[in-house]
């Protein structure tokens, strides 16, 4: 399952940010139908900043956080979603067509990189919290606002415990996630260690609370790291 990343290139100068997500606004996502290229603008002449792939690296079904929904002059469908890239809060535009259905989530995770602790809300009332465990001096987990763009079991290593989540997030060094990269949320085989700053990036749980979360949190929730 492991696949060699290629990394998308884009310049950090014309990609537009996202405005920070509150925890009691419903997000939208839908599956990638097609791959297809993101634009800086919602125009097939904008220049493209991104592919969008059918799959994740990992094989798994990609989706794509919907931030808003636009008509261009011949009446054409765009949305603009989150990027899979660096910088961190790059987002772009895709035609409409390429994604199924948008599906709606009221769910929200906040991790406090200073308090070490994740906490999910829905419809803005909290309904987990647990120790986590961070990156290292030099291997931060970046801040911002990503969602989670995967979920799978299986690793075939102790190491990611029963359950991981993969979020859009990147590192400019260095993640645990397979294939590296990416930032993850997954279990862990050194539960003692949490909480604390142990990982190279992505945020790590004990087994019995990444379980709890996965009966809570789906597909395409937003995840503010802060």
């Amino acid at each position: 399952m492991r696949r060699v990343l290629l990394l998308a290139c884009a310049s950090a100068a014309m990609l537009a940010s996202a405005s920070p997500a509150h925890a009691g606004d419903p997000a939208r996502w839908g599956y990638v139908l097609q791959a297809t290229s993101a634009r800086s603008a919602p125009s097939g002449s904008a220049r493209a900043v991104a592919h969008i792939a059918t799959a994740t690296p990992l094989g798994n079904p990609n989706i794509v956080a919907v931030l808003a929904v636009h008509r261009d002059k011949r009446g054409g469908a765009w949305v603009r979603i989150r990027l899979p890239i660096l910088p961190n809060g790059a987002t772009g535009w895709i035609r409409r067509k390429t994604i199924d259905a948008l599906h709606l989530v009221r769910t929200h995770l906040v991790v406090d990189l200073g308090q070490l602790q994740a906490t999910l809300y829905r419809n803005d009332k909290e309904v987990f919290s647990a120790p986590i465990g961070s990156g290292q001096g030099r291997w931060p987990t970046p801040a911002g606002e990503f969602y989670v763009r995967e979920r799978t079991r299986g690793f075939g290593n102790p190491f990611y415990g029963p359950v991981a989540f993969g979020l859009n997030g990147r590192s400019r060094v260095l993640t645990d996630w397979p294939g590296g990269g990416f930032v993850g949320i997954h279990g862990t085989n050194e539960p003692d260690l949490i909480p604390g700053r142990i990982s190279h990036g992505c945020i790590r749980m004990r087994n019995d609370a990444i379980l709890r979360l996965a009966k809570l949190m789906p597909l395409g929730t937003p995840v503010t790291i802060r």
